[in-house]
């Protein structure tokens, strides 16, 4: 196969802090290390230097966090909005993040009480080199719409209005179901980024919760396991990652 494949990016989205809300942005920037901003603050167990994870703490996914430069805002459930300056306090954490060790900065502000409350223990606001707590690492993630339409109708679940579920970088258009998965190695064109196909995305239980409520509300991942390509842990393709060659900028048609 030759050319380059051009991508109709849908929606375009990422979280400022890791696990909570997945938002749609109308211009997202792409750089070798992923979507620019995505996940680069994290909440933190100091107890256990871990950084939490989505699966293990679900509640984040109600939390929305907007950045704009050094401000964060927050917004909790029961909570009002907080918005401050993120700073850092000079100290810095050595979290295991997937059995690899990533050096973290603690931040100050009032950000930690706003997600400690929300989840019932106590946790630091961390920042994170870019990509360092990303599953796949540098790396943009894409799904079709054809696929969200395929799973969505064996489940009985809209989940183009829900793709969030899947907290993509990219969401493309696409006529066939999981032909995202024929991309491997192949050159994709993305508003004024180029991108290079890679491999499918394992999923996990995340996305049996809900994108808007958090609770586990679909058999997403039960299904999918009955006639997706399973890896070595037993976990179905849905997605695929791809690498940025060229970095630029991304608009989704309906962020």
């Amino acid at each position: 196969m030759s050319g380059v494949i051009i991508l109709n990016v849908v929606s375009a989205g990422y979280a400022p802090v890791k696990g909570t809300a997945h938002r749609p942005y109308d211009a997202v920037g792409l750089a070798a290390t992923g979507a620019v901003g995505d996940r680069r603050l994290c909440a933190v167990d100091l107890e256990r230097r871990r950084v939490l994870r989505t699966v293990q703490n679900p509640s984040l996914l109600t939390v929305v966090a907007g950045r704009d430069g050094d401000v964060l805002e927050l917004t909790a459930p029961g909570q009002a909005p907080v918005a401050a300056e993120i700073e850092p306090t000079g100290g810095t954490v050595t979290c295991e993040y997937w059995g690899r060790p990533v050096e973290l900065a603690v931040l100050a502000g009032p950000h930690a009480d706003v997600l400690s409350d929300h989840l019932g223990k106590r946790v630091v606001l961390a920042a994170a080199p870019p990509a360092a707590v990303v599953y796949g690492g540098p790396t943009v993630t894409l799904v079709g719409t054809a696929s969200l339409r395929d799973l969505g109708e064996r489940c009985g679940v809209d989940l183009l209005a829900e793709s969030a579920r899947f907290r993509a970088t990219l969401v493309v258009e696409t006529e066939e179901p999981y032909v995202e998965e024929s991309w491997l190695g192949r050159e994709l064109q993305a508003g004024s980024a180029v991108l290079r196909g890679g491999v499918a995305i394992p999923r996990c239980a995340v996305i049996d919760h809900s994108p808007a409520t958090g609770e586990k509300d679909a058999r997403l991942l039960k299904a999918l396991v009955t006639y997706r390509p399973l890896n070595a842990a037993g976990e179905p393709a849905f997605g695929v990652y791809a690498s940025v060659t060229t970095p630029g900028a991304v608009t989704g048609s309906l962020a």
